[in-house]
Parts: structure tokens; C-alpha cells; sequence
């Protein structure tokens, strides 16, 4: 292990952000001060490696405290740690939102991606950087999709140093006092988890992931996003979570019904909407009959792969090899998808008690939340809801009096597409750069920290609560039978009523675009966001199954459904496509590191008409497309070239 450090030492802001996160150090060898700390020792073997987890959460609370990662402030948090600096290096220099050079303490991220440009983005971007030149005190951003898609364009600014506004997520305590006693009939608990040996996670104070504030201009002008960036406290209060879900207060929803009737921030009022019911059935059923109701049920992952959802908890049950964890991905990073943010904003505790109900399922007694880092509101509901709900007995050591340990705990994610891949997730909250691993072994094997996991998202979670409490058969009854039970829809772009719809399995594109009102002189619509495809305006009869885009020879994806009318430049909007591609490709696999270039340069030659005939750009592009999408690790680089070439073969983009 090279523990080289360098000679520049931490400020005392950046001290003390790594210092409220971790705690004081306890010797000289982690930085303390040589009068009343004892040199002659230093954490290692063990003790060492399971500190490394926490190297994501103290480079959020240097960013979050300063605005950028000094040396010696990287070097401190690695003495802390016990991480090489050249490692602890590749990992603040992986992540967008991360700064290893000096930069203003507030920093303007204007979103860039398909929804935003077909929204005027463009002109946003060049008129907030012709108002914030040099010496403004803001750092201007392009930022890929900030998840804001229906209220395009949108801005994010987030600025160091300044009181947070709600509770941010904090790791465990090291053990202090007398072991708590494990439930009877549970697993002993996760050393790494709040819920052993008196590590009371819930206690750590807001101030431990370091201090920012945030604000949001969306729909943005240049007007409030300069106001936004450069007056603290004057940007307007975000819309409710139910003004992205047009079909709010509609009976027949299943999994949007709270939102916008319920208050995200009132545990009795969510129960007082039949919160916490399908927990108590699940108590009843016990592990193998929850997963038998899901299994019968017949959920699939709502992310895109469309795993069943059944299997993956059994698998993960039966491995031999403890603790089991249970992951939830809310790094939706996807250009176009937002429904997570929708639910984690617009109704929280129900992804509280999903997760309790699958952790309890597969086994697991430590649950990991991995929040995409552009999300700040939806940070700030999953907070509160968390804690309320460890307040309240529904997490911590005895749920319900069933004698069930799980707690959770939040990991923010600090701008990486590629995060949103299983294996890449785990890596991150590891401490390591965001890079998928070979598979096998399988996740179900060897997940997290090299155990037994299950990871599913918002969506798919949030699916087994009309499961538990309609039951398996009701729920499969709905949709198709390949398809089961109701589906979240993203809808932005050329459309009059963007936002989260849900409808069943089988509807039709046509149907949801009528809901959203669809305008006039439709050019394409894109399936799936950028790693899915185009299909014609003649096409909308598409049913929107897994098995009906398949056959269709498009995909359905994450749920993804963006309109483009004819004033929309589709050769610009697939030049971002392929922009985006090589932006987020971590560079691990060759296929996708040159590949994602080279199709963005043939891109750029048939837009600008400076290379040679499109036909020729276009036959390179297949030959790079095919190369990418058989040999690349991940879905990532396999996916990389799908939406370019249904834009040649189905629309004739270049023609």
C-alpha cells in the first residue's frame, strides 16, 4: 500500500469538515497534534479496510464545506483513512461534481441534455455566462440531465459553506459503550451498521457531511438563474412533488395515490393513507412468503434490465454467507428519467417501508439508500423520513415489536452515470472509483463488500406495496402477462403536460401521449432516454410492454417517453447523445473508451460537413456500434450506440 503523502496541509475549514465526520483523530499518524497524541501507532489490517467506505462521504463533506478538494486536504482525509492519496486521487477526479482545482464556493449547473435542449438550453447557458463573467463569484457549469425534465430548462446552484437545509447523511459512529443485544431470532447485526455495538447513527449531527445550500431554477430564464446564483435566499420555493404527476388525485393509482394527498413529511398522515399495511402483512407472511408473493406477483426491475425481481430476493436469501445487504439505486442518471426524485420528494416513507419489507425478505439487517447528488430535495425528504421513522420504532433494533433489526443509511452520489450500474454503485460506496465489475460472480454472491446483496430501484420497490397489500394474484391481473402491474412513464419534451404518469402495462405509446397532450408536427419520439431508441410518429401503436418494444425493435428502459416535434435539430440532439456517451464512459473497457470518441467525431464530421461523405461516417459508426455493443463490460458501452442507429434506420436522420 503507497501511503506517500505530500507536504500540504489541510485549512482549518477543510480540518474541520473531515474532523466532523469521522471525529477527532485519535493520533498523531491521522494528523493530531503531537502534544496530546501518540505517534507510535495507526490503524491497519481490518480496522483499516473497513474505514474505506467512508472516503466518498468525507470528500462530499470537504466539497460541501470549501467548494473544491485541496491536496492538503485530500492528504488529511487519506491519513484519516488510511488510503493511498494516488487512489483517494482517482476517486475525487471520477466524479463531476467533485473539483480538485480552485473554484468559486458557488457553482451554477445548467443542465444541457435532450429535454433542456429541446427547451431552450442553448440560449439559457450563453446568457447566464455572458451575465456571470469573470469575478462573479460563480462557476458555470454544463451539466448533464439534473433530472428536472418537466420543468426544462433547469439549473441547480449549490453553494459551499452555507447552512444546509435539511439533515444530510452521515455514516456511523465507531462503536462506543456496551454492545447492544441482538434481537431473538435475528443475525447479529453489521459491524458497519447503526444498529451494533451502540453506534447510534441517528444521533450525528447535520453538521458532519459538511454545510452547503441549494437552490433550483426550473423552467429557468437567465433572469432567475442569475438571481438563483448570485442572491442567496431569493430563488422561489420549488413546486410541490404532485405538479409532475398531471394525474395526481386520480383513484385508480397505485403507486402515485399519496402524492399530492398525503404531506412527504408527516408519518401519520402517511399512515393515516394505509402506510406501514403492507409491512405488517409481510410480518405475518414471513421472509419466504413475501418472496413468494413477489415471485407470484411477477415484478420485474422497473430500471431496465427487468430481472425478476422474486428470484434475485431468493437467491440472495438462500447464499450461506453473512450479513446480506440490500442496496437501493436512486441514481437515476438516465437523460429523461425523474420518477425516483418524484416519489423520494412526493412521498418518502413509502420507499422507507418498501426497503424494510425487502430487507426483511432476503435477510438483510443494513440497508444502503445511494441518492443521485443532484437530487437536494429529494436528500432532504429521505433524511427527515428516516429519521422519523427510526424515531417511531419503524427502524432500529425492534421493528413493530417483531423482533427485526434494519436501519438505513444514505450515500450521496456526486454526479457519475455509470453509477447507476449495479457493481459501479457498490464500488462507490466502497470508497473506489464507480467502475463495474466482471460478472460472476453475481451481486446475489459477492455484492456489496463482498456479500450477499440485493439491489433494486425506487420504482421496483415501491411496486411490492400494492403486492403485499392486494395480493399477488390481484396485482398480476394488471397489465399483461408477461407485464405485470403498473408502470411509471417520465414524459417530456414536445408535450403539453410533462411528467410522472402511471398507467398498466399494455397501453399503448400512442395512449400516454394523448394523456400528455402531445403537440403538433411530431418528428420522433425517444424510448428509454439516451441508452434507448427512436421510433416514428406512424409508430405509436407500440404497446408499452418489455416483450411489445422488443418485438417493435426498440426498448422500453427505465420508462422514458420523450417527444420531439420538428423544430427540434435532430442531428444536433443525436450529436449530444453521443456527447453524453463519452462524458460519463469511466474508461475501464476498451471498447467503450475509444468507442464512444470515435462515434462522437464521426458525428461531429456529418453536422459540420468536414470530413467525408456521411456514408462513409455512417459505416464507421456501425462498425464502432457493433465493437461497443459486444465487447464492452457494461451496459453503458453496449447500449452506447442504440439510439444513434434507430435515428439512421428509422427516421433517416442523414438523409
Amino acid at each position: 500500500m503507497d501511503l506517500h503523502f505530500g507536504d500540504s496541509k489541510p485549512t482549518d475549514e477543510e480540518r474541520a469538515a473531515v474532523d466532523a465526520l469521522l471525529g477527532p483523530p485519535e493520533s498523531s499518524w491521522e494528523g493530531a497534534d503531537r502534544s496530546d497524541a501518540d505517534l507510535r501507532w495507526a490503524r491497519g489490517g481490518r480496522a483499516a479496510r473497513d474505514r474505506r467506505d467512508l472516503l466518498l462521504p468525507g470528500l462530499h463533506a470537504i466539497n460541501d464545506r470549501v467548494g473544491w478538494i485541496s491536496e492538503g486536504a485530500l492528504d488529511y482525509l487519506c491519513r484519516r483513512l488510511t488510503v493511498p492519496p494516488a487512489e483517494a486521487y482517482g476517486v475525487a477526479t471520477f466524479y463531476a461534481m467533485f473539483s480538485v482545482k480552485p473554484r468559486p464556493a458557488t457553482v451554477l449547473h445548467v443542465c444541457t441534455d435532450l429535454a433542456c435542449v429541446g427547451a431552450g438550453a442553448a440560449e439559457l447557458c450563453a446568457g447566464v455566462e455572458a451575465r456571470l463573467g469573470l469575478g462573479s463569484g460563480v462557476s458555470v457549469e454544463r451539466s448533464p440531465c439534473l433530472g428536472l425534465c418537466e420543468r426544462a430548462p433547469a439549473a441547480l446552484v449549490v453553494r459551499a459553506g452555507a447552512p444546509a437545509a435539511g439533515f444530510f447523511p452521515t455514516p456511523p459512529l465507531p462503536e462506543t459503550g456496551a454492545p447492544r443485544q441482538t434481537p431473538p431470532g435475528a443475525l447479529p447485526p453489521d459491524p458497519r451498521s447503526p444498529i451494533a455495538g451502540g453506534a447510534d447513527f441517528s444521533a450525528r449531527p447535520a453538521t458532519a457531511a459538511g454545510l452547503r445550500a441549494t437552490a433550483v431554477a426550473a423552467p429557468a430564464t437567465v433572469e432567475s438563474t442569475v438571481l438563483a446564483a448570485t442572491s442567496p435566499g431569493a430563488a422561489p420555493d420549488e413546486p410541490p412533488a404532485s405538479t409532475a404527476v398531471p394525474q395526481s388525485g386520480d383513484p385508480s393509482l397505485r403507486l402515485l395515490h399519496r402524492i399530492g394527498a398525503a404531506d412527504p413529511t408527516s408519518l401519520d398522515d402517511y399512515r393515516a393513507h394505509n402506510g406501514y399495511t403492507a409491512l405488517r402483512r409481510a410480518f405475518t407472511l414471513g421472509p419466504a412468503g413475501v418472496i413468494r408473493e413477489v415471485t407470484d406477483a411477477g415484478l420485474v426491475g422497473r430500471g431496465g434490465a427487468a430481472f425478476p425481481t422474486g428470484r434475485k430476493w431468493q437467491a440472495t436469501a438462500s447464499q450461506p454467507d453473512h450479513p446480506h445487504y440490500l442496496v437501493c439505486n436512486a441514481d437515476e442518471s438516465e437523460p429523461g428519467t425523474f420518477k425516483d426524485r418524484v416519489i423520494m420528494e412526493g412521498d418518502p416513507y413509502s420507499l422507507v417501508e418498501a426497503m424494510t419489507i425487502a430487507a426483511y425478505a432476503i435477510g438483510a439487517h443494513k440497508g444502503y439508500l445511494y441518492l443521485r447528488g443532484e437530487y437536494p430535495r429529494a436528500l432532504e425528504r429521505m433524511e427527515h423520513a428516516i429519521g422519523q421513522a427510526r424515531a417511531r420504532g419503524l427502524l432500529g433494533d425492534d421493528i413493530l415489536g417483531q423482533g427485526y433489526a434494519f436501519d438505513i443509511e444514505i450515500r450521496r452520489g456526486a454526479g457519475a452515470y455509470i453509477c447507476g450500474e449495479e457493481t459501479a454503485l457498490f464500488n462507490s460506496i466502497e470508497g473506489y472509483r464507480g467502475e463495474p465489475r466482471s460478472k460472476p460472480p453475481f451481486p446475489v454472491e459477492k455484492g456489496l463488500f463482498g456479500k450477499p446483496t440485493a439491489e433494486n430501484n425506487v420504482e421496483t420497490l415501491v411496486n411490492v406495496l400494492p403486492i403485499l397489500t392486494m395480493g399477488a394474484e390481484a396485482y398480476a391481473a394488471i397489465g399483461t402477462g408477461k407485464s405485470t402491474g403498473p408502470k411509471l412513464f417520465c414524459v417530456s419534451g414536445s408535450v403539453d403536460r410533462p411528467g410522472i404518469y402511471e398507467l398498466p402495462f399494455g397501453a399503448t405509446l400512442g395512449e400516454l401521449l394523448d394523456l400528455a397532450g402531445v403537440r403538433e408536427r411530431l418528428r420522433a419520439v425517444l424510448l428509454g432516454g439516451a441508452a434507448g431508441g427512436f421510433v416514428r410518429p406512424d409508430e405509436l401503436d407500440i404497446p408499452l410492454t418489455f416483450e411489445g418494444t422488443r418485438e417493435a425493435g426498440t426498448t422500453l428502459g427505465s420508462g422514458v417517453v420523450m417527444a420531439f416535434d420538428d423544430t427540434v435539430p435532430l442531428p444536433r440532439l443525436l450529436l449530444r447523445i453521443a456527447e453524453f456517451f463519452r462524458d460519463e464512459s469511466c474508461g475501464q473497457c476498451v471498447p467503450c473508451r475509444v468507442g464512444t470518441v470515435r462515434q462522437e467525431e464521426a458525428l461531429h464530421r456529418i453536422v459540420e460537413r468536414t470530413g467525408t461523405d456521411a456514408a462513409g461516417d455512417i459505416a464507421l459508426l456501425r462498425e464502432v456500434g457493433r465493437a461497443m455493443r459486444d465487447a464492452s463490460i457494461c451496459g453503458l458501452g453496449q447500449t452506447a450506440w442504440n439510439a444513434v442507429e434507430s435515428a439512421i434506420d428509422r427516421l433517416g436522420a442523414y438523409e
